[in-house]
């Protein structure tokens, strides 16, 4: 059974903002980017760092060598800011940000390349606006 939270009128709640709410014992991040709202609950599942006050980026995505674009058609990215593991904000699942130490390696143009999965999930919430109400449900 879930619960339904009101988190703010939808007037007090503008774009590239975000409320740490507190429902039944847990804090969850609202998050409005654009016109988009996505709930994440404010734990990292890597290692329980305060995943809700990590910075947000739209997905940059590339069809060929040298040209770079912003997909803001899929859900951004949430970065965790202890470890820097990045959260995909509709679905929850991480992606991992790699080695951190620099090294260099042979380089080989293969199809089919592009985010490797990581092993955790983060915990995400449905969220939409009713009445010129933002509300959350979890």
């Amino acid at each position: 059974m879930s619960t339904r939270f009101v988190v703010a009128r939808l007037e007090d709640f503008p774009p590239e903002t975000r409320r740490i709410v507190r429902v039944g014992g847990r804090e969850i991040g609202v998050f409005r980017v654009g016109e988009r709202f996505f709930a994440v609950r404010n734990r990292c599942p890597h290692q329980g760092g305060p995943l809700c006050i990590g910075r947000v980026f739209p997905r940059i995505v590339s069809d060929e060598p040298g040209s770079v674009r912003l997909d803001r058609d899929r859900a951004p990215l949430l970065v965790c800011p202890w470890h820097g593991w990045q959260y995909d904000m509709e679905s929850g699942q991480s992606y991992a940000p790699g080695d951190p130490h620099v090294r260099s390696y042979r380089v080989s143009v293969e199809p089919g390349a592009g985010l490797e999965q990581g092993p955790y999930v983060a915990e995400t919430f449905p969220v939409r606006v009713e009445e010129n109400y933002v509300v959350l449900e979890a």
